[in-house]
């Protein structure tokens, strides 16, 4: 059972991938020096599995396979109609 999808886009950013793992890592710190291990164990658990999906299994997409986005869609249109005038509905 994958819990992480490491290709859903929302991973692509490295930054969001180091911000998820390392705050479970850094929850198991907290919850070890307060006293807790199961919280700590369940937390580092998190933690490696993140890292686990986001790195190891992380195969970034080559960008000349990435759909273009509606913005970039958006924007030619409005440089193709540039002149003409609109049609009426």
């Amino acid at each position: 059972m994958q819990l992480i999808d490491p290709n859903h886009p929302a991973y692509r950013p490295l930054w969001v991938r180091i911000l998820i793992v390392g705050v479970c890592l850094g929850w198991s710190v907290l919850e070890f020096t307060k006293g807790d291990p199961f919280w700590g164990v369940l937390s580092c658990g998190a933690g490696v599995y993140a890292a686990y999906m986001l790195f190891w299994n992380y195969k970034p997409l080559d960008p000349s396979a990435l759909p273009e986005t509606a913005v970039e869609d958006d924007a030619n249109d409005a440089a193709d109609e540039a002149g003409k005038p609109k049609p009426k509905d």
